[in-house]
């Protein structure tokens, strides 16, 4: 099993490995690797590299302000002000909990998708869509109904740089009409972009 030892005397055990025990450590900003009798060596190509693994550049923002997307024509994208910046190169892993509401008059068949937008390479980060809400009622003359939902979005992406990541939401209206669509983040339910580099 390989350690990670700072310099608080803390030890972070990261994993097995061949094994054999493994330990690096990290005293007054100075590393030292171990490895076995046998000459194998860390995962990592470097003791450094372990360490900073363990405390790459991380952080949490929230959606500052609602997303009224009901002016937003069906099927078009629309920028919300949730967006947090990758300090660094490296991978990093994004996980967010986007909040959506939904409301109409059936018959009415209307749905909601978000995404992440790399606003520093004007791309969208493949595959980020997913489906937030969703209300369907084909039955005419039934009573309106609304929906409010939270549904999550985990990515991994690789920058070579500072790079700036944004939610993008879209409201779809396949049948009928939607009387309102947010996607919102107050006392009641949080949206939140969480990211965290997991290497170099």
């Amino acid at each position: 099993m390989r350690r990670l030892t700072a310099a608080l005397g803390t030890t972070i055990f990261l994993g097995i490995f061949a094994g054999s025990a493994h330990a690096v450590s990290a005293h007054a900003g100075t590393f030292t690797a171990t490895t076995s009798r046998h000459g194998i060596a860390p995962a990592f190509g470097t003791a450094a590299e372990a360490y900073n693994a363990q405390l790459g550049p991380s952080g949490i923002a929230y959606l500052p302000a609602g997303l009224n997307l009901q002016p937003t024509p069906s099927g078009t994208w629309a920028n919300s002000s949730l967006q947090v910046t990758l300090p660094t190169a490296g991978i990093y892993t994004l996980d967010l909990d986007v909040r959506g509401r939904l409301s109409g008059t059936p018959p009415v068949n209307a749905y909601i998708v978000a995404r992440l937008f790399n606003v520093t390479t004007a791309a969208v980060l493949p595959n980020s869509e997913r489906l937030i809400t969703q209300i369907i009622d084909g039955n005419p003359g039934a009573a309106p109904y609304g929906v409010n939902t939270t549904a999550p979005i985990s990515e991994r992406i690789r920058v070579g740089g500072p790079t700036a990541i944004r939610l993008q939401a879209t409201r779809v209206n396949a049948a009928g009409a939607t009387s309102a669509a947010d996607i919102l983040s107050d006392p009641n339910g949080r949206t939140s972009f969480r990211f965290e580099r997991i290497f170099p």
